[in-house]
């Protein structure tokens, strides 16, 4: 999959369908969530705003069939990218990120409906599924915010 196909794919997973979204208005979110410890099985790196976590997922070229778990807070515009332990600090100190390591919890989906502030944009796949490398994610992430900085502002209408 080339860069573009990788970039679009992100960007549509990370829309709730219509359905989806009615879906949450009209159903309580009874036992949808639960509550996960951080830095056990995982890190999770928090990307605000979504779109910043989606642009550097893209331009890692990272294939979402392979599983790698990726959650969004559709409330709060915030992505989480779930990394191997102990490497989240690696993302430490980047404009719009926060790192969920031992002490953290994080509000995942309880089952495959998810919620409004706790939804599977790419659910994992395994019971051992393939997480995101820190450094890399932060590469990126620090790239896109560059290149953010280095674009000319667009005329006013």
């Amino acid at each position: 999959m080339n860069g573009r196909g990788a970039s679009s794919v992100w960007h549509r997973l990370a829309q709730p369908e219509d359905h989806r979204g009615l879906m949450w208005d009209r159903f309580p979110a009874v036992d949808s969530t639960r509550w996960a410890v951080c830095g056990r099985s995982w890190d999770a790196v928090a990307i605000t705003p979504m779109a910043l976590g989606v642009r550097a997922l893209a331009a890692l070229r990272i294939i979402p069939e392979r599983g790698y778990p990726v959650l969004a807070d559709h409330l709060r515009n915030r992505l989480y990218v779930l990394v191997p332990p102990g490497t989240g600090s690696a993302a430490a100190g980047i404009e719009g990120v926060r790192v969920l390591s031992d002490g953290h919890q994080l509000l995942v989906p309880a089952s495959e409906r998810g919620t409004l502030v706790a939804h599977w944009i790419n659910p994992p796949r395994s019971t051992s599924p393939p997480l995101v490398r820190a450094d890399h994610l932060a590469d990126h992430l620090a790239d896109q915010l560059n290149a953010l900085a280095n674009a000319e502002p667009e005329e006013p209408s």
